[in-house]
């Protein structure tokens, strides 16, 4: 079954109705009682000793190291041989049970009995008004973090893109198809200069910032998925000051 995936919130949104916690920088991780995947479907090459401490329950959550630490995480799980020395820093922070019934609230009751050293179920907490989500907002950010999620206090266990989990974060960001790479000039001559890409909606636009060196000289390629950063959209409907935030489908 698809994971299920996040609907951007609005910025007036009452929160009284949701449980929220921090939006983690992290990597997408399903437990099915025997193996660790990717949301792509991709098996995780995770050591027998982290596997080993993940219970028979179906499982869903990111694996992370912390924030501002995406980068270090990304190259340590991507490994087909697992590292030790990386793999003891990430945790698997938990939250939802995929396999369990009853409402949202319920199951995030239930994760807190699966803590251990490589289990950490995500804090959520509840918030009485808009300012005080926007006040938890600015206070998370500050530290480093992304943003907030927002999952329906009442809901079912749910899969695909659904307004029962929202996002908020100072910059939105989607995702979107490579469909060419546009050549470099300048001090990029003989590398990308920009990616053009195409939305879910069929918008099209180009891609040309928030890429290192390393992807200049391999960009994804036509198919890849990637996720890019915004401000807000043009009439048109094409993303303003969008910038790469990650390539999206390289687990």
């Amino acid at each position: 079954m698809e994971p299920l995936l996040a609907r951007t919130a609005p910025s007036g949104i009452d929160p009284q109705a949701y449980l929220v916690s921090e939006k983690l920088d992290g990597v997408r991780a399903l437990w099915d009682g025997q193996a660790l995947r990717f949301r792509s479907g991709r098996t995780v090459a995770a050591p027998a000793w982290f596997l080993a401490q993940l219970p028979k329950q179906p499982l869903d959550g990111e694996l992370w190291m912390g924030r501002r630490r995406f980068d270090e995480l990304s190259a340590a799980v991507r490994r087909t041989e697992p590292v030790d020395a990386e793999w003891r820093q990430v945790r698997y922070h938990v939250f939802e049970l995929p396999g369990a019934g009853g409402r949202f609230a319920e199951r995030a009751e239930q994760m807190q009995s699966l803590a251990n050293p490589v289990i950490v179920p995500v804090a959520q907490w509840r918030l009485s008004s808009n300012a005080a989500l926007q006040a938890r907002l600015k206070e998370v950010v500050a530290a480093g973090g992304e943003g907030l999620m927002l999952h329906r206090a009442d809901a079912p266990v749910a899969s695909g893109r659904s307004d029962l989990l929202l996002k908020l974060k100072p910059l939105a960001d989607a995702e979107a198809v490579v469909i060419g790479h546009e050549p470099g000039k300048g001090r990029y001559a003989g590398q990308m200069g920009a990616l053009e890409v195409q939305t879910p909606d069929g918008i099209r636009f180009k891609l040309g910032t928030g890429f290192s060196d390393e992807l200049r000289r391999n960009p994804p390629p036509v198919g890849a998925t990637v996720t890019y950063r915004y401000r807000d959209v043009t009439p048109a409907g094409k993303p303003r000051f969008a910038s790469l935030l990650r390539v999206a489908d390289e687990f």
